[in-house]
C-alpha cells in the first residue's frame, strides 16, 4: 500500500488539547538533548541520567539502574485500581549520522536512527502530564524506559527484574514512531504486529586445494551457495502460503585467492514470520537443509541457530481502546491504517507475552520537510510533530483504561 502526504506544510489536523499542545516546545528540546548524545544497548547512562533527573524535578518516584540501565516510574491517581505500563526504548544504534543539524549526534559512530529518542520524549512528556493530572488515574500508572531494544534485548531481563511486578501490570501499550507512514497517521492492527527475529550462523568445511584441480577438492563455496539457493524453497514450499514468513543470507563469506578453492565459507542470517507456530520449524528446516547439501558434497558443517525475539502479537481489548483512541485524535483523510505490519521485530513482544496489550505506529514522515528517510538510515530524522500527539494518545488511552 502507498501513502502521500499533503502537498501543505501545515500540521496534520489533530484532536491535541492545549495543555499538551504547550508541552510540544519542551518535547522538542528534549528529544534533541537525547538525539545529540545516543548510547548503544546497555550503555544509556546519560539518557537514564536525563530521565530521571527530570522525574526527580516532577516528584515522581522511580526506580533506576534496572537490567543495568533501565528506569521505572510508578504515578498513582487518586484511588486504587488496576495498573497500565506504557514502556518505550531509549537506545541507538551504531551508526555515523549524516544529517547536518544543530542537533546531530556528537558521539562519532552512534546515532538514534529509529526514533527512541522521540520515543523517550513521549513518554516523558505522558509522565509530566499525568503527575500534573492524577485526578485522570483511577489506579496507577508505570512507564517503563526500556534499554537495548536494538540488541541484545532489555525487555526481557527488565521482566526477569519484576517490572511488570509490585503492583501488578494488567495491561501495558507502547508505540514506534514510523517513517514508513505519512505523518498524521497511525498504525493500529489487532494480532501479529511485527516478525519472530531469529539468527543463524554456519560454517562449511570442505577441503581446500588448487583452483585448476577441484577433482581434488571439496568446494565449500559451490557448497555455500547450493545452500543459499536451497533455503529460499523452506518459504516457498514449507510454510503455508497464507503464512508470511523470509528466509535472508546477508553475509557469505570465503576463499583467499582467485586460484584456490576455499576450505571453508561462512554464511549468516536471518529469518522472520508472524506465526508462533513456525517457531523451532524452520530453524529445524535450515539444519536439515545444510545437512543434506553438505552430506551429498562430503562436507561438513557447524550451525549456531538462535532465537532473538518473539512475533509482537498485540491483544485484541487493548488494540481495540487504542484504535478507539487514534481516531479520536487524527483526523486526517488517511488516519488510522488498520492492516499495517513489517517484517521488523521488537522485543516490546515479551511484554506482550505477559500482559494483554498494544503496540501501535505513529506515522513521522514528511518527506516535503526531507523527513522521510528510512529507520536505520544515517540521514534517518522525523517531522517532531509527532511529539505532541504521542502524548496526546498515550493520556487519552490512560483516561479511557481506567475509564
Amino acid at each position: 500500500m502507498t501513502f502521500t502526504v499533503s502537498s501543505s506544510n501545515s500540521l496534520p489536523i489533530t484532536s491535541i488539547r492545549d495543555s499538551i499542545l504547550a508541552l510540544q516546545a519542551q518535547l522538542v528540546e528534549w528529544r534533541r538533548s537525547i538525539h545529540q548524545k545516543p548510547e548503544l544497548g546497555f550503555e544509556e547512562t546519560i539518557t537514564a541520567d536525563f530521565i530521571s533527573r527530570k522525574l526527580q524535578e516532577w516528584q515522581i518516584p522511580h526506580q533506576t539502574e534496572i537490567a543495568k540501565t533501565g528506569i521505572v516510574a510508578t504515578i498513582k491517581g487518586e484511588s486504587p485500581g488496576k495498573v497500565l505500563a506504557i514502556r518505550a526504548d531509549m537506545d541507538a544504534l551504531p551508526i555515523q549520522e549524516a544529517n547536518q543539524v544543530s542537533y546531530r549526534s556528537i558521539h562519532d559512530g552512534k546515532m538514534h536512527a529509529c526514533g527512541h529518542d522521540g520515543h523517550v520524549a513521549i513518554a516523558l512528556g505522558t509522565a509530566y502530564y499525568l503527575s500534573q493530572h492524577p485526578e485522570t488515574i483511577s489506579g496507577t500508572v508505570k512507564i517503563i524506559f526500556q534499554p537495548a531494544e536494538e540488541g541484545p534485548g532489555g525487555a526481557k531481563p527488565m521482566i526477569e527484574a519484576g517490572v511488570l511486578k509490585n503492583p501488578d501490570v494488567d495491561a501495558i501499550i507502547g508505540l514506534h514512531i514510523w517513517n514508513n507512514l505519512p505523518l498524521g497517521t497511525i498504525g493500529v492492527r489487532s494480532g501479529a504486529l511485527m516478525a519472530a527475529v531469529e539468527c543463524f550462523r554456519c560454517i562449511i568445511y570442505g577441503k581446500g586445494g588448487h583452483g585448476a584441480m577441484p577433482d581434488q577438492t571439496i568446494d565449500s563455496i559451490v557448497v555455500a551457495s547450493q545452500i543459499v539457493n536451497a533455503l529460499q524453497t523452506i518459504v516457498a514450499r514449507n510454510v503455508n502460503p497464507l503464512d508470511s514468513a523470509v528466509v535472508t543470507v546477508g553475509t557469505l563469506h570465503g576463499g583467499t585467492a582467485l586460484n584456490v578453492i576455499a576450505d571453508s565459507t561462512t554464511m549468516s542470517g536471518t529469518v522472520r514470520y508472524f506465526n508462533p507456530q513456525l517457531e523451532q520449524f524452520i530453524g529445524e528446516r535450515i539444519e536439515a537443509i545444510i545437512s543434506g547439501v553438505c552430506q551429498s558434497h562430503g562436507a561438513t558443517y557447524d550451525l549456531d541457530y538462535w532465537q532473538l525475539y518473539p512475533p509482537t502479537i498485540n491483544h485484541h481489548e487493548i488494540t481495540e481502546l487504542v484504535r478507539t483512541i487514534a481516531n479520536e485524535v487524527v483526523e486526517t483523510p488517511l488516519g488510522v491504517v488498520p492492516e499495517c505490519q513489517t517484517m521488523g521485530g521488537e522485543d516490546m513482544s515479551f511484554f506482550l507475552q505477559h500482559v494483554p496489550g498494544c503496540y501501535f505506529f505513529l506515522g513521522s514522515a514528511n518527506p516535503e520537510r526531507d523527513l522521510a528517510y528510512p529507520h536505520h538510515h544515517p540521514r534517518f530524522d522525523f517531522d517532531e510533530t509527532v511529539l505532541s500527539m504521542g502524548v496526546e494518545i498515550f493520556v487519552r488511552c490512560v483516561e479511557k483504561f481506567f475509564s
